[in-house]
Order: structure tokens, then sequence, then C-alpha cells
């Protein structure tokens, strides 16, 4: 067992997506749930001498305007390293839970992590709610991924039956 999550913590648990290696050989995914505020967190898993492993969280969902939670998919890297994924809620503009968001993360000085969020989904109109999917980049740098509701379409219970999404840097 390299890590082992807890309810009492800020580390999160639940995680339900799979997992990313560096090049280093450091571990990289998320929880679903705990971290500051319950969202969830991102962390990474580095390995230390002796085959022991640390946990280290990049950031702590806020489920505010500005954040999602409930992040269910898994991490991927760009060509500078940092990190892009998608949070099933949040976002700020859904009534309830939110619709979701597509997020990213950047390395700075002394191990710091920054967020961005890039797109909030939007509980109205063509661009989906939930994404639950693993995103994929293009060669033009653009990312691509999949949502669970939302869209054109008003089948599917009356919330949309998802959409396939595009993000242009």
């Amino acid at each position: 067992m390299l890590h082992s999550f807890n309810t009492s913590g800020k580390d999160g648990y639940n995680p339900y997506a799979s997992l990313i290696l560096d090049d280093a050989g450091n571990l990289y995914g998320t929880t679903s749930a705990g971290g500051v505020a319950g969202g969830g967190t991102v962390f990474e898993l580095m390995r230390k001498a002796g085959g022991r492993w640390t946990e280290v969280i990049l950031h702590s969902f806020l489920d505010r305007p500005n954040d999602g939670d409930y992040p269910v998919a898994s991490l991927i890297f760009d060509s500078a390293g940092n990190l892009y994924g998608t949070t099933l809620g949040g976002g700020g503009i859904c009534g309830g839970g939110g619709c979701g968001a597509v997020f990213e993360l950047t390395s700075g000085a002394a191990g710091s992590w920054t967020e961005k969020v890039l797109y909030r989904f939007r509980e109205k109109g063509s661009g989906g709610i939930g994404p639950w999917a693993d995103l994929v980049f293009d060669g033009a740098d653009n990312l691509y991924g999949t949502t669970q509701n939302g869209g054109h379409n008003t089948g599917c219970g009356g919330g949309g039956c998802g959409v396939v999404f595009e993000i242009t840097p």
C-alpha cells in the first residue's frame, strides 16, 4: 500500500479516476471528496528513499464561483508539465451543485501549484453539463472531452444527452 486516504484529514478521499505518472516516477490523481472544503483534491504521490511514498495536495476544490468540485476523471499533462482535468460539479453557474468545470494546474516556485478554471459548464444552452470522461489533447493543444448531460437534444430525461466539447488555447 502506497497511501491510505481518510475522511479526517485534508488529503481527500474516494479516488475514482486512474492515476498518471510523470517522468520522475511520481503519481498524480484526484479524490472526489475531502480536502479543505470537501470538494475533492488533486494530489501527487512522490517516491522517497527506502520505497516510501509521500502525498502532497496540489489543489483542494472549494466549489465557489471560480472553482469546481467532485473530480472523477483522470488528469492529463501538457508538454510543459501542467495538469488538466474536469470536475463533475461546481463552476458556480448552475443552481445546486453546479454543472462542472475544466481546470488547469500550473507548477510554480517551491512546489506550489496554481489553478485556473478554463471553462465553466452552463445549465442552459448547448455547452453540456457534467464532464465525466478523461480529456485528450490534439497536436495544436486543443482539449477535447465529453459531458454526460446537456446539449441541444432534450431527451434523456429532459437534461440533454451530452456533448463532445473542444477548448482551444
